[in-house]
């Protein structure tokens, strides 16, 4: 059956397809409903074990872009059916939804949704393309949305904006994990509201430097352990411009940020009590832990450097969370094709949180995903702009990773400190992008709870991808998709976790009626088992209404 967690998607296509209707003065518009059947052989060449099934699936490509609204959204739902009872039948959805419109003057609203498959745990089975009987994946879903508005007050420019957002995890079947090591909870769902405003003056204007003051709110409330996280800020920023290309910014203020769970049930062995999804009971007579906790002056300086309106470099440094920090980004419009962009980063997230965000960063136009084997929207996605045939091109911002987020699906809010770079890019008939990141997190638990496993612990992952797309004609297409990542946890007897998987695909069209056939190769090494190589081969046919 359509799981009920679909509307979160629901929601993001409805707002995608607001935006479009109300987009009177759209330059250019795409909107292609479509159903489609497709058979797959998944192929273990570790065990010499073959299974087939068919898809059936229904999705929708759609895009529009105009003066006052852009909105871009990709879903596909399709129901799994076996042949011969050796997997189960199983519903997937997956898509990918973005969107911003101008109501007035200063006035906008956005949003996002996104639906994929990820891993559990980190320490688990590292499954790539997701097709088959497949160990440590869930489903996941999340939206977010609210509004937006500047304006000015004699030179004073002002800004706000407020977002609420909802994030939802399937509990997974199996996780894969080594014997002996102590599972973890699973991650149910999460709301999450953050409002932020600020002011400022440009540099001479009324000073020689520009001053910005900004404060922000935000509340995050889960279902697993009753966990709660809360933070506020206020700060005071300065920018000096030293040169026609170069700046020095400063600024400093107060934070404090509370996150907080309660205890599992126990039982007489003290080991947690789960309910009917695996998930850990929470203790109605607990009470609320701190499982992380700041409050205090913050500061940081650095440099901006600007020496186009299409390239701009940050780099900082300061001190946050009780330690040092450093964060920056690079933004390269290379040419009207062609875009690069680079974070480092360092913040306390949670699960929900750091989604909401992950999806708020992407470009509202992107390019599709080029792996029909499953591993979608959960890694690398590329910018793009909707072109009049449907399909997507660069310069509407470079993309972003999502690995930093999907490393592992952590209930325990944590800090997140890492580098994510994308490039994306189109050259005449032919597109591609590569995306390759490191992402660190340690986790914040209550150190005496019981159930308590991750206390202290430190999980890091390596990640890259490399997508590529050629047209050989207006009705046929080549795609290609290569990828690898390398999970560490920190706990006790985890050991690395390393996959590495390729696709191509090729597609043809016939008027309305489109064919596509693919084929894949994965491996993944979990210390302490046999690596798992795997082959896969799907035929299809898609019909576009």
């Amino acid at each position: 059956m359509v799981r009920p967690w679909g509307n979160a998607l629901g929601c993001g296509i409805g707002l995608a397809m607001i935006l479009a209707a109300n987009a009177a003065d759209a330059r250019d518009r795409y909107v292609a409903p479509y159903i489609e059947l497709t058979q797959v052989i998944d192929a273990d060449l570790t065990n010499d074990d073959v299974v087939t099934y068919s898809q059936i699936a229904v999705g929708i490509d759609a895009a529009v872009t105009g003066r006052r609204a852009e909105a871009q959204v990709s879903y596909r739902y399709e129901r799994r059916i076996d042949w011969d009872d050796r997997i189960a039948d199983s519903d997937v959805h997956t898509g990918l939804a973005r969107g911003s419109v101008s109501l007035a003057p200063g006035v906008a609203i956005e949003g996002g949704a996104i639906a994929t498959r990820a891993r559990s745990d980190i320490r688990g089975a590292a499954p790539g393309n997701l097709v088959g009987n497949v160990d440590n994946v869930t489903q996941v879903y999340s939206v977010y949305a609210g509004p937006s508005v500047s304006g000015s007050a004699g030179p004073v420019q002002l800004a706000a904006s407020a977002f609420g957002g909802y994030t939802k995890a399937e509990a997974p079947f199996s996780t894969g994990i080594g014997a002996g090591q102590r599972r973890l909870d699973y991650y149910d769902d999460s709301t999450n509201f953050i409002a932020q405003a600020s002011a400022g003056v440009a540099a001479g204007t009324v000073l020689p430097v520009g001053v910005t003051v900004s404060g922000a709110y935000e509340r995050e409330d889960a279902g697993q352990l009753d966990q709660q996280y809360e933070g506020y800020y206020a700060r005071g920023d300065v920018t000096l411009p030293v040169s026609r290309t170069v700046a020095v910014r400063g600024g400093v203020g107060y934070e404090k940020i509370e996150a907080s769970q309660k205890d599992a049930l126990v039982d007489a062995n003290g080991d947690p009590v789960l309910d009917g999804n695996g998930r850990f009971v929470t203790d109605p007579a607990s009470p609320q832990r701190i499982a992380y906790n700041t409050d205090g002056l913050i500061y940081d300086a650095g440099v901006i450097w600007r020496p186009s309106p299409r390239l701009e470099l940050t780099a900082n440094a300061g001190w946050r969370y009780g330690g040092e920090t450093y964060f920056g980004t690079l933004n390269w419009a290379m040419d009207r094709d062609t875009g690069v962009q680079v974070a480092v980063y360092d913040g306390i997230e949670t699960f929900g949180r750091q989604l909401r965000d992950g999806v708020r960063d992407l470009p509202t136009s992107f390019q599709g995903s080029a792996n029909p084997f499953g591993q979608q929207f959960n890694g690398c996605i590329f910018g793009g702009r909707p072109g009049a045939n449907g399909t997507s091109a660069g310069g509407a911002g470079a993309g972003g990773c999502l690995n930093d987020v999907f490393q592992s699906i952590s209930t325990a809010s944590y800090r997140a400190r890492g580098i994510d770079g994308v490039i994306s890019t189109t050259r005449g008939r032919t597109s591609y992008g590569v995306g390759a990141g490191y992402a660190n997190r340690r986790l914040n638990v209550p150190r005496l709870a019981p159930g308590t496993v991750a206390y202290g612990v430190t999980d890091e992952s390596y990640y890259a991808q490399l997508f590529w797309s050629r047209a050989l004609s207006r009705v046929s297409q080549v795609d290609a998709n290569l990828f690898g990542n390398y999970y560490q946890s920190g706990l006790d007897d985890a050991d690395g976790v390393f996959n590495l998987g390729a696709t191509g695909t090729y597609s043809h069209q016939f008027g309305r009626l489109g064919t596509v056939a693919s084929l894949g190769v994965y491996t993944f090494d979990q210390e302490g088992f046999d690596s798992q190589w795997s082959a896969q081969a799907l035929l299809g046919a898609r019909y576009t209404f």
